[in-house]
C-alpha cells in the first residue's frame, strides 16, 4: 500500500507544479459511484508508471499490490501471496497471483468455490526508432485488461456487501504473467490451490471495456453456463450477454477448462487497439462497464447459490433398462394431452402443480433437478427417480409432481405398445414480484 502511494505521489509531483490539484480528467460530476470507481480502477492500473504491467515487472507487481489493497478494503480477505518464477530468455522473473476469499454462509456448500478472475499482466514497454532516434511505446493495456480487474474489484465490493446471500464461497484472483503463457491460472491450479477439485466453476472477466462492440459470453458451449445466460433473459438487466460458439480471446478460463472446470469468459470482444499503445484509459465506455458489471453480478450468483454445473453436457444419453426403448428410438413416441412434444408436459402439468417447498424458499435454494421415469404400455408413469438433485426438498417435490402425472398415450414400436424411459428438466426458479416470491412466473 505504502509502494503504492509513494509511486503516486511521486508521479504527480513531476506532472504538476506545487500547490496544483490533480484531477482525474476521466471524472465528472455526473458519474454514478460505481463509475467513478472503475475509472479509478482502470486510470491506475493502465497508468504509465506501470510501464504496460509486463509479466514479472516492477508494474506488474504495482498492479497487484493495488489489487490487494482494494480487496482489502472492500471487506475481502487476501490470502498469502502465490509467488513464481517465469523464465524470460536467461532470466528468471519472479510473478505472482493475488487471491481474495469471501466465504458463503451455507456451510454445506461453503467449503465449495466459485473462481473469478482477470489477468493483471500486458505487453509492457518497448523501444523503437523514429528517424534514427530510439523513442519508447507503452503498451498501457487499458482495456487488455485493467477493465477486466476493474470490473473484478467492483464485483467483489458488490458480493461482499451482500455476502449473506451467497451459498458459495467465492475466490478473487489477479493472474500473473497471464498474457502469454497462462502462468498464473496453470500455478493456481496446479501447484498453490490444495482444493481445486472443490471449484464448481469459473468467470474470467477479460477485455470488458467496449460495450459498444457488444458483450459476450463465452462457455465452451457448457450447457449448464449456457442455461444461466438463458434464464437471464427473462429478467429486467440493463444489458444481457450474447452467447458465442466462437471463442474472442484465449485466456485463463483455458486452463481451468482443461482442469474439467466448468467456464465462462464475459468480454466484449475484439478491438482495434488491442495490442497496441492506443490502448489506453480514455477509450473506454464505463457506463457499459457500470451495465455490464450488474449482468456479471446477476450471473455469479446464480452459480454461488445454484446446482453445481456440470463439465460434460449433461444430455448424454442415459443407460436404458432391460426391456425399456429409449425415447428417441421408438417408432411413435408417448403422448401427453395428444402432444409427442415433452414440453407440452412440463407447462400443462409439471409446472401447474409444482409448489416451492418452504424451506428452500426461506434459504434461497434453487436450481435444476433431473428427473427420469418410465411410460409403461398402459400408460402410467413409472419408476420415478432423481438422476440429479439439488436439495432434498427440491427432490423430493420434483418426484411427487412427477409421479402424480394422468396417463400418458403410450409409445409403439413395430406396431406394439412398450416402456419408454423419459427424463424431466424441473427448474426451481425463485423471483422476487411485488415482495412476495414467485416460481417460474408464479407467486408462490
Amino acid at each position: 500500500m505504502k509502494k503504492i502511494a509513494a509511486a503516486i505521489t511521486a508521479v504527480l509531483m513531476a506532472a504538476f507544479p506545487a500547490g496544483a490539484q490533480f484531477v482525474n480528467p476521466l471524472l465528472s460530476l455526473e458519474d454514478s459511484e460505481t463509475v467513478s470507481a472503475l475509472k479509478e480502477h482502470v486510470s491506475m492500473l493502465s497508468s504509465a508508471q506501470m510501464e504496460g504491467r509486463a509479466p514479472g515487472s516492477e508494474g506488474e507487481k504495482m498492479a497487484a499490490d493495488y489489487l490487494e489493497q482494494k480487496l482489502k478494503e472492500y471487506g475481502v480477505d487476501v490470502l498469502q501471496a502465490q509467488t513464481f518464477g517465469i523464465s524470460e530468455g536467461q532470466d528468471t522473473l519472479t510473478s505472482r497471483n493475488v487471491v481474495g476469499f469471501l466465504q458463503g454462509w451455507d456451510k454445506s456448500l461453503n467449503d465449495r468455490y466459485i473462481v473469478i478472475g482477470a489477468r493483471m499482466d500486458n505487453l509492457g514497454a518497448d523501444t523503437y526508432m523514429v528517424d534514427g532516434e530510439p523513442a519508447s511505446r507503452i503498451y498501457y493495456g487499458a482495456n487488455g485488461n485493467a477493465s477486466g480487474m476493474a470490473m473484478m474489484l467492483e464485483l467483489a465490493a458488490k458480493l461482499s456487501y451482500a455476502r449473506n446471500l451467497i451459498r458459495r464461497s467465492v475466490l478473487f484472483v489477479g493472474f500473473g504473467s497471464s498474457t502469454k503463457t497462462l502462468a498464473g491460472s496453470w500455478y493456481f491450479l496446479n501447484r498453490a490451490f490444495r482444493d481445486v477439485d472443490n471449484i464448481d466453476a469459473m468467470i474470467n472477466l477479460d477485455m470488458v471495456g467496449l460495450g459498444e462492440n457488444g458483450f459476450y459470453a463465452f462457455t465452451s458451449s457448457n450447457e449448464d453456463l449456457n442455461s444461466i445466460v438463458k434464464t437471464l433473459q427473462g429478467e429486467l438487466l440493463p444489458v444481457q450477454a450474447q452467447l458465442t460458439s466462437a471463442e474472442p480471446y484465449t485466456g485463463d478460463h483455458r486452463a481451468f477448462y482443461d482442469r474439467e472446470i466448468p467456464s465462462v469468459l464475459f468480454t466484449t470482444g475484439r478491438y482495434s487497439e488491442h495490442g497496441t499503445g492506443r490502448d489506453r484509459a480514455d477509450i473506454l465506455d464505463y457506463e457499459g462497464m457500470e451495465r455490464e458489471l450488474e449482468y456479471v453480478y446477476s450471473y455469479a450468483q446464480r452459480l454461488c447459490n445454484g446446482q453445481k454445473p456440470l463439465f460434460r453436457n449433461s444430455s448424454a444419453r442415459e443407460e436404458v433398462p432391460v426391456g425399456v426403448y429409449a425415447f428417441g428410438d421408438v417408432d411413435f413416441k408417448p403422448m401427453f394431452l395428444n402432444s409427442p412434444n415433452p414440453s407440452t408436459f412440463m407447462e400443462k402439468w409439471v409446472y401447474q402443480y409444482l409448489r416451492y417447498p418452504k424451506y428452500a424458499a426461506d434459504n434461497g435454494i434453487q436450481g435444476r433437478v433431473l428427473v427420469s421415469f418410465v411410460i409403461d404400455e398402459k400408460g402410467n408413469v413409472t419408476d420415478v427417480k432423481v438422476t440429479r438433485g439439488i436439495h432434498t426438498s427440491l427432490d423430493d417435490e420434483a418426484v411427487r409432481v412427477v409421479s402424480a402425472s394422468p396417463r400418458w398415450r403410450p409409445g409403439r414400436m413395430a406396431g406394439k405398445k412398450v416402456k419408454v424411459l423419459m427424463t424431466a428438466a424441473v427448474d426451481f426458479r425463485l423471483e422476487k414480484t411485488k415482495g412476495k416470491f414467485g416460481i417460474n412466473g408464479k407467486t408462490l
